[in-house]
């Protein structure tokens, strides 16, 4: 179990770092893409896992892709919330958004 963690924490580094790309070319937070592809990643393999998809039990292909396709889901709504804030929600996101 704790190697499954440890594969979805490494596929999550890859995830991360290929959606804030895809999801975001101008992304001026890296290391938060990075932060949330993990989540992402261990979410969705979670999530599969859950579901009864024995292939993302494993690192495979299958894995990876479920990890890129929730990093990319979740990069893009994460963009979506702090690129279009109004004014008034500018300064209660300010932090969170853009550290």
């Amino acid at each position: 179990m704790l190697m499954t963690v440890i594969g979805w924490i490494v596929l999550g580094l890859l995830a991360g770092l290929v959606g804030s790309k895809a999801s975001d070319p101008s992304s001026e937070d890296p290391p938060m893409d990075i932060v949330l592809g993990i989540v992402a990643a261990v979410s969705g393999g979670w999530l599969f896992h859950t579901l009864g998809w024995v292939g993302v039990a494993s690192l495979s292909v299958c894995s990876l892709l479920v990890a890129l396709g929730a990093a990319i889901i979740v990069l893009l709504a994460w963009h979506a919330a702090c690129g279009r804030q109004s004014h008034a929600r500018e300064s209660r996101l300010d932090g969170v958004c853009h550290e």
